[in-house]
């Protein structure tokens, strides 16, 4: 593995520590996004939100799953996770330039989302010799109306808000000192 190497120490705990931020952070992240798109996302969210129809990926692992089984969909999740929130802040920064907040939290949620996806490989890679997991990727959004951009954002948004608080619950446990 190429990055084995470069594995800190304490990778596990940061891993912990970066899971439970999003885990923390995540509803703050929806809600104040929901408010960023004024009307009719604000008050018929639960219509407009509704995530069943979009891909995400699968997350079918538990607290009594094998810890590799756990870190390969926590990677598949996070991966998704990025490039989705890749796509949301684009798609405000065009649509709601002056929603400062927003802003900062999306790029802080890519930050850490990204530092965990660098954990997550070099923990993958030094205790299981993987170092290549195949990720399936949302739709993008360029092209599609601001209504649609909203939209899709949001759908995301409360996906990631329902399966946050699974994977802290699962991962947890499997990133314990042992």
């Amino acid at each position: 593995c190429p990055s084995h190497g470069l594995c800190r120490s304490n990778v596990q705990e940061q891993t912990r520590r970066q899971v439970a931020v999003l885990n923390a952070t995540a509803q703050e992240l929806f809600s104040l996004y929901l408010k960023c798109q004024g009307e009719p996302f604000s008050s018929e969210s639960d219509k407009l939100c509704n995530p069943a129809g979009i891909f995400f990926p699968a997350f079918r692992v538990n607290r009594t799953s094998e810890r590799k089984e756990v870190m390969v969909a926590m990677y598949k999740l996070f991966a998704f996770l990025n490039a989705s929130l890749g796509n949301i802040t684009r798609d405000q920064e065009e649509l709601n330039p002056m929603a400062k907040e927003l802003l900062e939290r999306l790029h802080n949620t890519t930050k850490t989302t990204r530092g965990l996806i660098s954990n997550l490989t070099c923990l993958l890679c030094k205790n299981y010799n993987i170092f290549q997991v195949d990720v399936r990727y949302g739709d993008s959004s360029k092209g599609k109306s601001a209504f649609k951009k909203k939209q899709q954002g949001c759908q995301v948004l409360r996906k990631y808000v329902q399966v946050i608080g699974q994977a802290a619950r699962v991962l947890l446990p499997h990133l314990s000192p042992s």
